[in-house]
């Protein structure tokens, strides 16, 4: 007895997006971490025992990236998310031991709270992630910060210029990293695979470069809840600004985590890590299409299994 065979009938019936193959999603939580045949032949899972590694690994990660792209003298451009977090406080102590300064580098928010017509939370709102990015990153570096015209964050009118200001930095030769976590519905920044119902074919899917004010699925409300509002559901918006795959999926490197353990063998991402790394690219499954790009995906060692049930 389990989800396949008691779905038909309950509440749950036609809750999870249409493309998902829950018996496929099923064996791909029995795989551990093993390589595809799919897998880009510079993507790298690495293990980290506990989350004080994972934030000094992934933090130190993008902090050489920054650092080899100044000492190359070329520009990065870097999309950011909020969430996971903790790596920044490492990126920001490695560039001050470093001595490297960000005058070179733009960022891109991937994401940001919205209403459905596109309007965000004020940048002053402790639950804006351009407050959370200032909190944890560009104010703490000082001196060697970003400087401010080259921050950009998901706003209505500052989302639709990322893909012209994007390409420019690339054909002045900037590399384009991107730095992200895993959702509880596989999403990458807050694009859900349900949005692939909208598209006729992967490849319309794969123009896509962002949307405003998209309706966000009610597990991706609920796992914010738990990670980013202490379980108060009420104070989560039902809609987001968002990147999409045109614009991921540019990526030249990619800088990913997944630390969504608990405490006491609890957890809410370790379904999601291992459909990742094992269903094969599939537009109905957002960040399938991760490990064909080059790069680290960081994750917390108790992601990988085995999945299997435990009363806490």
């Amino acid at each position: 007895m389990d989800f396949m065979s008691t779905v038909k009938g309950s509440l749950l019936e036609n809750f999870y997006p249409k493309g998902w193959n829950m018996k496929k999603i099923d064996e791909c939580c029995e795989k551990g971490v093993t390589r595809e045949n799919f897998w880009n032949k510079d993507f790298n899972p690495i293990e980290c025992d506990n989350i004080y590694e994972f934030d000094t690994y992934m933090g130190h990660e993008i902090a050489l990236q920054i650092k080899k792209a100044k000492d190359e003298g070329k520009k990065l451009a870097i999309i950011l998310p909020v969430g996971p977090m903790g790596m920044y406080k490492w990126a920001v102590y490695f560039l001050k031991q470093w001595n490297t300064s960000c005058e070179h580098v733009t960022t891109f928010n991937m994401d940001e709270w919205a209403d459905g017509e596109g309007n965000t939370l004020p940048a002053t709102d402790p639950a804006s992630f351009e407050y959370s990015m200032k909190q944890a990153f560009f104010d703490k570096l000082g001196s060697l910060t970003v400087p401010e015209n080259q921050r950009n964050f998901a706003t209505k009118t500052n989302l639709p210029t990322y893909p012209e200001k994007i390409a420019k930095l690339k054909s002045e030769g900037a590399k384009l990293v991107l730095t992200f976590g895993i959702g509880r519905m596989c999403h990458i920044a807050f694009w859900e695979p349900h949005f692939a119902e909208d598209y006729a074919n992967e490849g319309e899917w794969k123009k896509a470069y962002y949307r405003l004010g998209a309706k966000l699925h009610p597990l991706t409300i609920e796992q914010n809840a738990i990670t980013s509002f202490k379980s108060r559901t009420t104070l989560v918006p039902c809609n987001a600004n968002t990147i999409g795959p045109g614009l991921f999926l540019q990526a030249d490197y990619i800088i990913g985590g997944a630390d969504g353990a608990l405490s006491r063998g609890m957890g809410w991402q370790g379904m999601s890590f291992l459909t990742t790394l094992h269903y094969g690219p599939d537009m109905n499954i957002t960040s399938t299409f991760m490990p064909t790009l080059p790069g680290k995906l960081f994750y917390l060692k108790e992601l990988a299994g085995p999945l299997t049930a435990e009363c806490n």
